[in-house]
């Protein structure tokens, strides 16, 4: 089997080494890249099918090197950053990125990020139209959503939030790209809206309210679909 083949984005040599020594530790085929130019150029050679980007580089805002990449490449993009300003966040994702790390981070951490954002972009990419997450099925083709075998009733706007959730499980959804997918024909558009539709579908999926284990709110950013399983 072909190893994944990562590469690592970063000015920081110590931080360079660490991903490599544990990436490599892992099976990962690792490149490096110091620079954004270096980066670009050995996104072309190297064709990697992952990316941990680092937003601080000396030649070039690692944002803008978000939609460039994601302009030349398919590969699944983690943004590694001590940036944790939620605009920022915010701004990564909604430009591509499949997930946003916080430095300093546990590398343990990262690794299970890191399969989850391969995993999924790869589901994405075939078009799965069923998403499991413990005992709730959302069958995207059908319009269908069980809980426990039993069928449940969804508002259309429930059930769009829901699905575009599903179709990209484990990732973080802005709240931006959830109004503009479930409200596309609303002048205005207010996060407001999908709190209230957050909590209405927590009451019909999830075991404890004031515990949510499916979907999951990322502070100022936007929510989460956890554990799915296929």
């Amino acid at each position: 089997m072909n190893r994944v083949k990562v590469l690592v984005v970063d000015d920081e040599p110590h931080i360079r080494r660490l991903l490599r020594t544990t990436l490599e530790r892992t099976d990962y085929d690792v490149s490096e890249a110091a620079t954004a130019r270096e980066a670009l150029d050995r996104l072309g050679k190297v064709q990697p099918d992952l990316v941990l980007l680092d937003l601080g580089l000396p030649d070039r805002d690692g944002l803008e090197l978000v939609p460039l990449i994601r302009g030349q490449s398919t590969a699944t993009l983690l943004v590694i950053s001590a940036r944790d300003a939620t605009d920022q966040k915010v701004a990564a994702l909604d430009l591509g990125a499949d997930d946003y790390v916080t430095k300093p981070f546990d590398t343990e951490e990262l690794l299970a990020r890191m399969r989850a954002a391969f995993r999924n972009r790869k589901s994405a990419g075939g078009a799965q139209l069923k998403v499991v997450v413990g005992t709730l099925e959302i069958d995207l083709l059908n319009r269908v959503i069980r809980r426990d075998g039993e069928e449940l009733h969804l508002t259309p706007k429930e059930f769009g939030v829901l699905a575009e959730l599903a179709r990209f499980p484990g990732r973080v959804i802005t709240h931006d790209h959830l109004l503009k997918s479930v409200w596309p024909n609303e002048y205005e558009r207010h996060v407001e809206y999908l709190r209230v539709v957050i909590r209405n579908l927590r009451q019909k999926i999830e075991a404890d309210m004031s515990r949510p284990r499916i979907i999951v709110n990322e502070l100022g950013v936007g929510y989460r679909l956890l554990g799915a399983d296929g």
